[in-house]
């Protein structure tokens, strides 16, 4: 038992510091699949159109950078800005999407991935604060087992 406890905590303890050493690649390549998320933006339904929807719902946000990187997607030039970046449903017709100046008053203007990275950084110290608690249980996990297996180890050899 003690084994697979400390097996589990160095695996933690890999991931966390692998995490924070390449935090900055992480953070490029969610930029980089954003793009490209946004780039195959379409009204199908899959998986990355629902993600994209999601994040500007959720955090009121349009685009990567800005409301206009929609501008570069095939799905502008069709539709204009999906509806997801609509501050109000019900004041955004279709026509006023399709052009950038007419959509800046009713969609929202800051991108999503400042709001996304920041989001993420703040609730960093939550996530810390709880896996350095649940490492605590699982090192006194460790010691306690390794504690009873001696017990056991040294009581064996008395019994008669």
């Amino acid at each position: 038992y003690a084994m697979f406890l400390s097996l589990i905590f160095l695996i933690v303890l890999v991931a966390a510091v692998v995490g924070f050493v390449f935090r900055h690649e992480i953070k490029t390549n969610f930029e980089s699949n954003l793009n490209l998320a946004l780039r195959n933006y379409n009204v199908t339904a899959d998986r990355h159109s629902e993600a994209v929807d999601t994040i500007q719902r959720t955090l009121h946000c349009c685009g990567v950078q800005n409301y206009s990187d929609w501008e570069r997607t095939e799905y502008f030039t069709q539709r204009g800005i999906p509806q997801s970046c609509c501050k109000s449903q019900d004041d955004c017709p279709e026509e006023d999407l399709k052009d950038l100046s007419k959509a800046k008053p009713k969609v929202f203007v800051d991108g999503c991935f400042f709001l996304v990275t920041s989001t993420m950084e703040s609730k960093m110290s939550v996530v810390a604060g709880i896996s350095f608690g649940i490492a605590c249980f699982q090192l006194i996990g460790i010691i306690l087992s390794c504690c009873l297996s001696q017990y056991i180890t040294n009581n064996q050899y008395e019994m008669v």
